[in-house]
Order: structure tokens, then sequence, then C-alpha cells
């Protein structure tokens, strides 16, 4: 699995990302092949959240990889927290029992990155900046970062907090692009040149901060994949025609498209399927041409101006 740096960190991580939220799906001895199936690709950054199965995500990957402190040594664990029944909490208070849940679950010391989940607008930087100090002083938290977050956002938060911003996790694949195809519609009267991030991509490219592409699979919101899928006929195509050239799944290709793009990004994968899971890892292998990229762009819809 080819690596690169985290942000501005020193932490040397896998350009794709194991994500946890549906290994509550899995039996315990499918858990278990699971993640050591990851870690024989050389996938060990696993993404969690604090919601993801209400907790129990974290525990069951915790048991599945029988965490010790040999095991730890050869991962890199990533969670989020922020998210409550009915709102957002970026509180100091929120902040701190959130994590100290978190490590239990985990049964770990530290965590390597912890990004906040979701914009809270009730947000008092000041509290952040003072929970983010304390995680680092006791050795919690190694590294910070957010998730679905607005330049200006990052920007307010970056003002009060001292630690650098790493990553930042955005729901971003060949069918959810806008925060790409924005970019080519500048000053176009059209719906594609409406600016509906703030051109995130090009912020978290000028301050180093790496885009961590959620649901790299989804179109709309867990509307359904577009990968099969009856709905984007001359996208599969075009996908499928790459593949076959490459002699790799319409998977990998997916992947591959994400990380073509010089941002350097890290997608983060959802499924629970090993053969999938081993699909999306060989995309690190698969460098596509500017023309592969751009035709499958255009082949999801995407028109240039």
């Amino acid at each position: 699995m080819r690596t690169m740096k985290l942000g501005t960190s020193s932490l040397e991580v896998p350009v794709v990302a194991v994500g946890c939220m549906r290994i509550n799906a899995l039996e315990k001895t499918e858990a278990e092949k699971f993640v050591h199936a990851a870690l024989e690709e050389g996938a060990n950054f696993f993404d969690h959240a604090d919601i993801y199965g209400d907790g129990a995500c974290e525990e069951i990957f915790a048991d599945a990889i029988g965490m010790n402190s040999g095991v730890r040594e050869g991962v890199i664990l990533q969670s989020k927290c922020g998210i409550r029944p009915g709102m957002f909490d970026f509180s100091r208070e929120h902040i701190l029992a959130s994590v100290d849940g978190i490590l239990e679950r985990l049964r770990t010391e530290y965590l390597d990155v912890l990004l906040l989940h979701r914009p809270d607008t009730l947000i008092e930087p000041e509290e952040v900046a003072d929970a983010f100090d304390e995680l680092q002083r006791a050795g919690k938290v190694r590294h910070f970062g957010v998730s679905n977050q607005h330049p200006r956002q990052i920007s307010l938060l970056k003002k009060y907090v001292r630690q650098p911003l790493v990553a930042n996790q955005l729901q971003l694949s060949i069918t959810n692009a806008t925060m790409i195809t924005s970019g080519f519609n500048v000053n176009m009267e059209n719906d594609a040149a409406v600016d509906r991030d703030g051109y995130i991509l090009d912020y978290c490219r000028e301050h180093d901060i790496t885009i961590q592409p959620w649901s790299p699979f989804q179109y709309g919101f867990f509307e359904g994949v577009f990968l099969g899928s009856d709905k984007f006929p001359e996208l599969n195509a075009k996908i499928d025609e790459v593949a076959e050239r490459y002699g790799v799944s319409n998977t990998t290709i997916a992947i591959a498209w994400l990380l073509r793009h010089p941002a350097k990004m890290q997608p983060v994968t959802g499924t629970m399927n090993i053969d999938r899971l081993r699909d999306c890892c060989k995309a690190s292998e698969i460098d596509l041409t500017r023309e592969e990229w751009y035709a499958i762009l255009r082949a999801a819809g995407n028109t240039l101006p």
C-alpha cells in the first residue's frame, strides 16, 4: 500500500483508510477476518466515530483486532466526536468526555487523530482550543482535524487552536463532486457554478489539509451506490472500459479516480466485504491518465464549459 503524509504532520498513513461504521453488522469471526485482511493489505488506518453503532463499532473493532500494546503499535486510529442525538456539541466538556469513552472502547491510551464531526453552530472555539490542549498534554490525542467543514469554519477554529488541523473528512465521489466541478464553472450562469462549500478543495490544498472523501461509491446522500446502477449507464460503461484496460475491478477505478487528484486525498472505504476492500487497496497501484480522469468525470454527467 502506498503511503502519504497526513496534512502537515509527520504521520505516515496509507492512501486508503478503512472506515468502520458498519463493522457492527459482522459476526465476531467475520469482523476478525475483515480487520486482519485489511492489515495484510497494508491498510492499517482505521476510521471510527463515537456515534457509529452508538459506540459498539469501536468495541467490536478492539475485540476483532485483539487490541493490546503490541497490536496498537502497528495501527493508526482515528475517531470523531461532536454529534449527539438531535444536536451537535463541540463544548469542552463533551469533547473530553467523548475522547475518554472512545479510548475506553478502543482499549487504547491514545488516538492518532481526532476529528470534530459535523460543524456545531454554537461552537465556542476557545473551549475547543482548551480541550485540544488538554488532550494533547495528557497524551490522549496526537493529531487533530475536522469533518464536513467549510473554509470559514476552519479559519475560525484555527484562530484559536494551537494544533495544526491535518484532515477534513468530506463527502466526495465521482457522482458527488460539486467541490471539483464548481471550480470549472467560475463566473458561469449555470447551476454548476453555485459555490456550495466555499471552494473547500482549493482551501485544503492551500493549507495542506488532507481531504478524506467519505462515501466514495455513493450518489446523493446515502441514496445508493453508483457502480452497477442503471441510473448511471454511461458512467458505468466508461469505468468498466478503464477497468478492463488496467485489469482491475470497477471498484478499484472508482477509488483510483479520487487518488489521481493532486490534492493527495485519502478515501475512506465503507465496505465490510473483504474482496471489495482488497479492490479498494489496489487503487494505490493505479495512476489514471488525465484523459481517463476527465472521461470518467464527463461520463458522470458533468459538462465542461
